[in-house]
């Protein structure tokens, strides 16, 4: 317990933003417009933590984080379909968003890596990169409140647990091993509010 609470005490904004990106997760699984205040906050002590680590795709993917979370404030709290009142609602992807985000997805993962390789220091730049193009598009679909954001960050979460345990973020680790699991309570519970 001593060796968790030194680890905590050496690594305050990486504890922060964890318990930060906690509240983020809960608070979107149970589609609260919060969860872009918490969001926006934790980016911002992530930036720091991943630029420390070199992790320097996920840091930039943390500047779009502070903006995609003025973005999806915005959309939840004000953009309304016609079949709504007073927020938006859950809805599926259609087969053409899906051709445009797994088009973004390889484009945004290409230019991650030929970035990272060729200009940077980085020690993952494949996966940094992936997990990266992944988070991007899943995060849009959530501002969006497209169902389908929690398989992909599902498969980016899991991915990204590795990731963080071989940059030794340890409690970041464990922060995206909760985000899988509240990624399948997540769709299912979208799933079901849906009918």
């Amino acid at each position: 317990m001593n060796a968790i609470l030194k680890y905590f005490l050496e690594n305050p904004l990486e504890a922060v933003g964890t318990t930060l990106s906690l509240i983020f997760i809960y608070l979107s699984v149970n589609e609260k417009v919060a969860l872009w205040i918490f969001g926006f906050f934790s980016a911002v002590c992530y930036v720091v933590v991943f630029f420390q680590s070199k992790i320097y795709a996920g840091l930039t993917l943390q500047f779009y984080y502070i903006f995609i979370s003025i973005y999806g404030f915005y959309n939840w709290k004000f953009g309304k379909t016609e079949n709504t009142e007073n927020q938006l609602i859950i809805t599926k992807t259609k087969a053409n968003q899906w051709i445009v985000f797994a088009v973004s997805a390889v484009l945004i993962f290409f230019a991650y890596f030929i970035v990272l390789k060729r200009f940077t220091d980085s020690q993952v730049p494949f996966g940094d990169s992936f997990a990266t193009a992944l988070c991007v598009v899943a995060t849009f679909m959530l501002a969006r409140k497209l169902l389908e954001n929690w398989l992909i960050f599902i498969i980016a979460d899991s991915f990204a647990v590795g990731l963080y345990i071989y940059q030794g973020l340890y409690i970041t680790a464990c922060l995206f091993a909760v985000y899988t699991i509240m990624g399948v309570l997540g769709y299912f519970r979208w799933k079901k509010s849906m009918i």
